[in-house]
């Protein structure tokens, strides 16, 4: 099948789980296990945005960069960021130097500050978008589902930039809110599992 590829341990992986160094490891780890931690979702949405018009495996080499840089993710530093911060960003090599995304993270810092003072967390307000199980398209077939565009609506509404609908579904398949490894990916039980235990914030 196309869609998977048999692994060094004899293992079917999804397909795209090959194609970079850093990828087996972020595959079989975190790609679609559920994340409930404010600061690993505001990340994730960070570098999605980052990821526009890019390559995963560009952010993903880059990402250890990217936290030095954004004080971790921690979108209550991050709000504070101004002009000497920006420019000491498009200073910095060793991250993705584009001034409308480094001003966009710095946005949606504040916008998220913002989410947490209506909706508690932003893990709640992320997981209230999570799809039915029963109405989910084949895995990996899709760019873009009914609860991602409601997502990105939501998000712009709010000031968020950088966050289209394919933006947010990616986050959503990252952040396990589906779980989209192929069935014949040994992962894919593993995901489904940890889901089935995972809590959801209220």
């Amino acid at each position: 099948m196309d869609d998977v590829i048999i692994g060094t341990d004899g293992q079917c992986r999804c397909a795209w789980s090959q194609a970079a160094p850093d990828y087996p490891r972020y595959h079989d780890s975190e790609w679609g296990f559920p994340v409930g931690d404010d600061i690993r979702l505001f990340e994730k949405v960070c570098l999605e945005g980052f990821q526009a018009g890019l390559s995963w495996r560009t952010i993903l080499e880059k990402r250890e960069a990217f936290r030095d840089a954004f004080a971790g993710f921690d979108y209550r530093v991050v709000a504070g960021f101004g002009d000497t911060q920006v420019e000491a960003l498009m200073d910095n090599p060793a991250i993705v130097r584009n001034r409308r995304k480094i001003q966009s993270v710095i946005n949606n810092a504040r916008r998220a500050a913002e989410l947490m003072e209506e909706c508690g967390s932003l893990a709640a307000f992320f997981w209230s978008f999570e799809p039915d199980a029963g109405h989910l398209p084949a895995p990996q077939s899709v760019a873009t589902s009914p609860e991602s565009v409601a997502l990105s609506r939501a998000l712009k509404k709010r000031g968020w930039t950088f966050v289209g609908p394919t933006t947010c579904y990616a986050f959503m398949q990252a952040m396990g809110l589906i779980n989209d490894h192929h069935f014949g990916c040994v992962i894919r039980n593993k995901v489904e599992e940890a889901r089935s235990h995972f809590v959801r914030p209220e």
